[in-house]
C-alpha cells in the first residue's frame, strides 16, 4: 500500500471515529423531605444539567427525623452527599464533626455574600470561613382565620397588633365542648413548633428583655424581669387564659389551623405554600406582622446549602457550580413562588410584587427587625424550652424555676462547646 493510501485510511479512521463525550461527573445532593422543596429541586436539577451536560446530579431526600443520623453514618465513611442542605443551627455540630468543608473563597466570593445576602447569613461564617449559603430565609408572622374572627364578633380584617389584643382575640375565638375540652383554639399553642423561637427571640425582645449576650456565648432569657414577664405571658396563654393546650394537635400546629380548628398561629414563611393550599380549599385566612408590646422583633432562620468533605477535585468544582445555581436569583424567585420562603438576596425583596403581596409582605416587612439565634445544639435548645413548658403546665412547677432550669441546661452545653472549640468564635 502506498504512503498516500495509508494517510487517507488514517484520516478516514479519525473522521469516522465516534466523538468522545466530555467526561461526566456525578454529584449527590441531599436534603430532608419537604414535598414542595423536593419537586422544585428536581426541576432545577433538570435545568442545571441542560446548562452543564457534563454534570449529573443525583437527588436524594430523607425523613426529617432520620436526616441527621443519615449524614452522621455516611459522610465520615466517605459516602453520601457532596452538596447537602442543613438547618443553620446545626453548623457548629456539623463543622466540628468534620461533615463540611469551608467554601473556597477563590471560587465563591465572601465579599459578594456579605454585600448581596441579608446580614443573618453571616451566621454561616465560623473562624473567618463560610460553610454554606442559602437559597431562602425565613421570618415568623401571624396567621389568622378571618371566618373565626367574624364568628366571634371581631373585625375579620383587623388582626391583633399588640399583646393585649392578641389575648383578647384568642379568648374570644376559643370554643370549648361541654366538658371544657377545647374544640377551636384561639391560638395553636405548640412549644415544639415555632413557639420556642417566638418566645426566645420575639417575646423577650418585644418586652425589652435580653435574649443572649453580645458575644453569643450565653442565653440571657432569665436575666431581666422583662424576660420572666415574657415567659409568664406565654405560659398564661394556656395556664390562665386557656386559649390553647399542649395536647391540641401536638404533632403539627398548622394542622388545626388548616382544618379551621385554630383562630391564630405563629408560623414561618416556609409555610406559605401550605397556607395557599388551605386558602384554595376554603380557609379564609390572612397573614400579619407579629403582635408587639414595647418593641418589634421577629425570628429569622434559614436552611443552607453546604459542601461536604467528600467533594474533591472535579467533584468539588461541579458541587460549587451546582451550589451557585441553586442560590442564584432565578432559583430564589422560583423558591418564593413554589415553596414560600423569602429570597436570601436583598435585591429581590425590593420588588413591589413581593413586598406588597398580602401573604408574603408581612414577612418581608419584618426583616429589618429579625434576629437569628446562634445555636450550639438547636434540638437541645428546643427540648429545654419544651420541658420547661411541661414542668409548669403538667407538674405545676413555678414558672421562674422552670425557666431558670432551661437556661442552665442550654448554657452548660454552650460553655462546654466554646471551651472545646474557641476557634469557631474568632
Amino acid at each position: 500500500m502506498s504512503w498516500k493510501k495509508i494517510v487517507v485510511a488514517a484520516l478516514l479512521c479519525i473522521v469516522c471515529a465516534p466523538v468522545m463525550s466530555q467526561a461526566n461527573v456525578e454529584i449527590e445532593f441531599w436534603q430532608y423531605f419537604y414535598e414542595s422543596k423536593k419537586l422544585l429541586i428536581d426541576d432545577l436539577i433538570k435545568e442545571f444539567e441542560i446548562e452543564n451536560p457534563d454534570i449529573t446530579v443525583k437527588h436524594q431526600t430523607f425523613p426529617y427525623d432520620s436526616f441527621i443520623q443519615k449524614i452522621a453514618t455516611t459522610v465520615p465513611a466517605g459516602r453520601g452527599p457532596d452538596v447537602v442542605t442543613l438547618y443553620y443551627g446545626w453548623f457548629p455540630t456539623w463543622i466540628t464533626s468534620g461533615y463540611l468543608q469551608p467554601l473556597p473563597e477563590d471560587k465563591i466570593s465572601y465579599e459578594d455574600i456579605e454585600n448581596e445576602f441579608f446580614p443573618m447569613v453571616q451566621s454561616a461564617k465560623f473562624g473567618g470561613k463560610y460553610y454554606g449559603i442559602p437559597t431562602a430565609v425565613r421570618t415568623l408572622a401571624l396567621f389568622w382565620n378571618k371566618d373565626l374572627f367574624q364568628k366571634a364578633g371581631l373585625d375579620p380584617e383587623h388582626p391583633p397588633t399588640t399583646w393585649n389584643e392578641f389575648v383578647e382575640y384568642a379568648k374570644a375565638t376559643t370554643e370549648k365542648d361541654a366538658d371544657g375540652t377545647i374544640h377551636v383554639a384561639g391560638y395553636a399553642f405548640n412549644p415544639l413548633g415555632q413557639d420556642h423561637h417566638w418566645f426566645r427571640e420575639c417575646l423577650i425582645r418585644q418586652n425589652n428583655g435580653i435574649s443572649s449576650s453580645e458575644d453569643g456565648k450565653q442565653f440571657l432569657w432569665n436575666s431581666t424581669p422583662e424576660g420572666y414577664e415574657a415567659w409568664q405571658w406565654y405560659i398564661d396563654l394556656v395556664k390562665k387564659h386557656e386559649v390553647g393546650a399542649l395536647d391540641f394537635f401536638p404533632d403539627n400546629p398548622f394542622t388545626p389551623f388548616e382544618l379551621g380548628r385554630a383562630a391564630m398561629l405563629v408560623d414561618g414563611s416556609f409555610r406559605l405554600a401550605k397556607l395557599r393550599g388551605a386558602i384554595e380549599k376554603g380557609i379564609n385566612a390572612g397573614v400579619a406582622v407579629l403582635p408587639a408590646k414595647t418593641s418589634k422583633a421577629t425570628f429569622a432562620s434559614y436552611w443552607v446549602h453546604g459542601i461536604t468533605k467528600n467533594a474533591k477535585d472535579e467533584t468539588l468544582d461541579a458541587s460549587i457550580k451546582f451550589l451557585k445555581f441553586i442560590t442564584s436569583e432565578k432559583a430564589m424567585k422560583a423558591w418564593l413562588e413554589r415553596v414560600g420562603e423569602l429570597p436570601a438576596r436583598k435585591a429581590l425583596l425590593e420588588d413591589p410584587a413581593i413586598s406588597e403581596d398580602p401573604l408574603v409582605g408581612p414577612f418581608v416587612q419584618q426583616l429589618s427587625d429579625a434576629y437569628s439565634t446562634f445555636f450550639v445544639d438547636e434540638k437541645a435548645n428546643r427540648e429545654a424550652i419544651q420541658q420547661a413548658v411541661e414542668a409548669v403546665l403538667l407538674k405545676d412547677e413555678d414558672p421562674k424555676k422552670a425557666l431558670d432550669s432551661a437556661v442552665e441546661t442550654v448554657n452548660a452545653l454552650r460553655m462546654e462547646f466554646f471551651e472545646k472549640h474557641p476557634e469557631l468564635m474568632e
